[in-house]
């Protein structure tokens, strides 16, 4: 049973880590947008309202595409103080882990899922665009973007879920 496990968290961290790698650049994007806009701003006193969105777009990319990377290298939020002292061994972790993800995680990740949709759809429907002149068109796929986030997010934590289990699994024999 575990070397299957082991095969389908590699796989999912394999997902994780390259979506990861790949949202990385979208830093570089926003730092040379801002960089361009408060220069034209600045400098020229020209400013963009497409510019202003296309900032807030990559940030909002960044973070939901993000999370699952996040979340892959134990980089997300959490207290530390208890999860890390020298009371915890690896099978509370591992606990801790397990039914953090299976009650928490997983079900939270859905509802976003599934409150989302709807969502995306009927901003695609209307084809949906920036309500202020000169912003960004097709705003359905920023939307687009929350499910996505959230189903890369709920793919690692089923990842960290049978990591667990599998820890849980080795220490009992």
């Amino acid at each position: 049973m575990q070397p299957t496990l082991k095969r389908l968290i590699a796989a999912i961290e394999f997902i994780s880590e390259w979506s990861g790698r790949a949202v990385a650049w979208l830093v570089l994007a926003m730092v040379l947008v801002i960089t361009y806009d408060v220069a034209m701003r600045y400098l020229w006193q020209s400013g963009s309202v497409a510019l202003q969105e296309l900032e807030w777009h990559l940030f909002a990319l960044l973070f939901l595409l993000g999370a699952a990377y996040t979340l892959k290298h134990n980089s997300h939020v959490r207290v530390d103080i208890f999860y890390n002292s020298h009371w915890m061994t690896d099978r509370r972790r591992a606990m801790i882990d397990l039914f953090g993800g299976l009650f928490l995680l997983l079900p939270f990740c859905l509802v976003i899922i599934i409150s989302s949709l709807p969502f995306v759809v009927n901003s695609y429907g209307m084809g949906e665009g920036s309500p202020d002149p000169g912003g960004l068109p097709y705003r359905f796929l920023l939307k687009a973007a929350i499910p996505v986030g959230f189903g890369l997010l709920l793919l690692q934590g089923v990842a960290n879920m049978l990591r667990s289990l599998c820890v849980l699994l080795e220490k009992r024999h």
